[in-house]
C-alpha cells in the first residue's frame, strides 16, 4: 500500500512537457501502476465508500439535536466490545499478510477462520446493540442523532457482508489447496487485508467524531478556555 502511494505522487511530480520525460514516456509501455483487477476494484470501492461516509459524518455533525444526550451510545458496552473486535479482526489479516511476506504458512487458516469468527461475531453484536437501543426506545426515527448512527452501522454492515463474501471464496480455496500452493492465494488476501484496514478506519473515525463532538468532551474544553 506504501509503494502504491509513493507511486501515485512520484507519478503527479512528473513533468511530461520537459524533453527528458518526454523520452521515458516514449519508451513507457502504457501500465501506469501494477495492480490486479481485484485492487481496482478496492480502490473505486473506497472512492465511492469514502464520498458515502463523509455525508454521513457530515450530516452527523450539522444536525445534532442540541437536546440530545450525545454520550448514550458511548455509554453503551456493545459499542466498545464491538471495536474491540474489529481491531482483533484487522490485527489478525494483518498478521496473515505478514506470514505471507515472511513465508510462514502454518497459520494461515487458523487466521483466516479468527477473521471470518470475528467479522460475524461483530455483525451479531451490531444487531443486538441495534435492539438495545430499540427497547429503550431510540429508533431510526428518534432524531438525526439515532437515525445518523442507524444508517453509519447499517452501511457499514453491508460492506462487511461484501467482504465477508470474497473471504468466504478465498478461504474456500485455501482449504483445498496444499499448504505449499497457498502464495497463489496471496494477492487475493492482500487485498482482502487492505479492505479489512478501510472498514476499520471508517469505523475508528466516525467513533472518534461521536465521541468527541459530544456534551461532556465539549463542555471539558470550553471550561479549559475559560
Amino acid at each position: 500500500m506504501n509503494s502504491f502511494i509513493k507511486k501515485i505522487f512520484s507519478t503527479l511530480s512528473q513533468k511530461p512537457w520537459e524533453a527528458e520525460q518526454a523520452a521515458i514516456d516514449t519508451e513507457h509501455t502504457g501500465q501506469t501502476f501494477n495492480l490486479s483487477n481485484q485492487m481496482s476494484a478496492v480502490i473505486i470501492i473506497f472512492g465511492i465508500s469514502s464520498v458515502l461516509f463523509s455525508l454521513i459524518f457530515t450530516g452527523y455533525l450539522y444536525s445534532l439535536p442540541p437536546e440530545q444526550d450525545t454520550t448514550l451510545i458511548l455509554r453503551t458496552n456493545l459499542l466498545w466490545i464491538n471495536t474491540l473486535v474489529l481491531i482483533f479482526v484487522t490485527y489478525f489479516f494483518d498478521k496473515i499478510r505478514k506470514d505471507f511476506n515472511k513465508k510462514i504458512t502454518n497459520k494461515i487458516k487458523q487466521n483466516l477462520i479468527f477473521v471470518g469468527a470475528l467479522s460475524y461475531l461483530f455483525l451479531v453484536l451490531q444487531l443486538l446493540l441495534w435492539y438495545q437501543l430499540m427497547i429503550s426506545g431510540n429508533y431510526v426515527s428518534t432524531n438525526t442523532y439515532f437515525s445518523s448512527f442507524y444508517f453509519f452501522t447499517a452501511l457499514h454492515g453491508i460492506h462487511l457482508l461484501g467482504g465477508l463474501f470474497f473471504w468466504g471464496k478465498v478461504t474456500s480455496k485455501i482449504f483445498k489447496l496444499q499448504e505449499k500452493d497457498y502464495a497463489k492465494e496471496e494477492k487475493n488476501i492482500n487485498v482482502l487485508s487492505v479492505y479489512w484496514l478501510f472498514l476499520f478506519i471508517v469505523w475508528f473515525v466516525f467513533f472518534a467524531i461521536m465521541f468527541v463532538y459530544n456534551d461532556a468532551v465539549i463542555a471539558f474544553c470550553k471550561s479549559l478556555i475559560s
